[in-house]
């Protein structure tokens, strides 16, 4: 921080106190955007029923859905930067209310690729974890990792808060009012909003939480497409760039690429009903809640790129064991898998983010913006690979074991990446 952007707290300036309120209404935007990410696993049935579509058709739009989820990010964090986080937001929650809406009305595989693929793709995108990363940037000098952590997990209680609600509709309903559902959703979170988010701690005369300085709101950055870009350039031409984004690319791959779009077929191939299966999705979530607010405690407090290390390892572990544990019934080794995958699930993000920000300063949101586009290029290759593989093969396992074993590339990867000068 330069003396231009910080000076002493006048008297009418207060400690951030409005921090934790924005935060919250933060976390609960993501937690809606995150429930549009599991929703095709519980679709698939009815749509092949409904339209006779093959797996590879509707893993086409989830493929789709997930790159435009990635590649929006970067620019929607520029966007913020020039028009402010509020309006970015809304404008995301109307996309993903109107797109999940007119999918109500599609009767061709095409048009599920464009509402779902592309509208909903970019609305959700927009409502990443980039936000998490760059509403914690503005609004908390402290705790940094520790909200990130929560913001992040915030997507995945998205998934447990309403994956079970979804299934249930979509069981006993049809598939349509579960997407209707979604639109109310996204309509419902919009008041708070506009009511309680704002762009900076200095629009409220407030300094970020547990800063001792106030700092003043930067000027609007003109050019998002260009700057975004421009960024990008810079980064890519650092091999630390490419080894984070290559490592994020199989966490994307080994979690919604095959888990969130692909577990529930794949239990449902072993005899267990989609419910049960949508229910263990569930309580994936519950816990990772728990793991991503541990590892932003634990990225405040050890090395990031050990940690990544850890967690991809023990993920892969986790993966290569899951097709010898699958059955009809809820055994204890799967509740074992479901708890610890839970915990690993989202844990790598708070440690990327970190990373970033050591790396690239006050371009990190829009250069985690990026390296989470290569986490959803890797989940989009998985979801669309994984359904023509089961319809290849008969059976998910080759998909388990090949992501276990990049799993543990990706550990070494995170190993590679060279920390900064003064921070070995």
């Amino acid at each position: 921080m330069t003396m231009s952007e910080a000076i002493r707290v006048p008297h009418r300036s207060v400690t951030g106190g409005r921090a934790w309120a924005v935060a919250a209404v933060t976390g609960i935007v993501i937690v809606v955007a995150g429930a549009c990410s599991t929703l095709p696993g519980i679709l698939q049935g009815p749509l092949r029923h409904d339209f006779g579509w093959s797996r590879g058709s509707i893993g086409l739009a989830v493929s789709v859905n997930m790159v435009l989820y990635g590649l929006t990010a970067p620019y929607a964090a520029a966007l913020a930067d020039r028009f402010g986080v509020r309006r970015v937001v809304v404008a995301a929650l109307v996309a993903i209310g109107a797109g999940a809406g007119l999918t109500t009305a599609m009767t061709t595989a095409w048009e599920f690729t464009l509402l779902w693929g592309f509208m909903v793709g970019a609305g959700t995108g927009a409502l990443s974890m980039t936000l998490g990363a760059a509403v914690s940037d503005r609004w908390f000098a402290r705790r940094k990792g520790l909200v990130t952590g929560l913001l992040s997990s915030a997507s995945v209680l998205g998934q447990m808060v309403f994956l079970p609600a979804l299934s249930w509709v979509v069981d006993h309903h049809g598939w349509r009012p579960a997407l209707v559902t979604l639109t109310l959703a996204a309509l419902a979170v919009t008041p708070p909003v506009v009511l309680v988010l704002r762009d900076h701690p200095a629009d409220l005369g407030q300094r970020p939480y547990g800063s001792r300085t106030f700092v003043t709101k930067p000027a609007p950055v003109p050019g998002a497409a260009r700057r975004t870009l421009t960024v990008l350039g810079e980064a890519a031409r650092t091999a630390r760039f490419w080894l984070l984004a290559s490592a994020f690319a199989v966490c994307g791959a080994s979690t919604n690429g095959i888990m969130w779009s692909h577990f529930a077929p794949a239990a449902h191939d072993h005899g267990m009903p989609v419910t049960t299966a949508s229910t263990l999705l569930a309580v994936i979530g519950v816990f990772n809640v728990a793991g991503t607010v541990v590892s932003g405690w634990l990225t405040d407090r050890r090395d990031a790129r050990r940690l990544l290390a850890v967690f991809f390892t023990l993920r892969g572990a986790l993966l290569l064991v899951l097709p010898l544990i699958m059955t009809a019934t809820v055994r204890a080794p799967m509740l074992a898998f479901v708890v610890l995958f839970g915990l690993l699930d989202l844990a790598t993000v708070p440690p990327a983010i970190a990373l970033c920000r050591l790396h690239w300063g006050e371009d990190s949101a829009i250069v985690f913006g990026w390296t989470n586009a290569a986490h959803q290029l890797g989940a989009a290759l998985v979801a669309f690979l994984g359904g023509t593989a089961r319809d290849a093969f008969g059976t998910y396992d080759p998909v388990w074991i090949a992501l276990g074993a990049a799993c543990a590339a990706a550990a070494l990867l995170s190993l590679a990446v060279d920390p900064p000068r003064g921070i070995r």
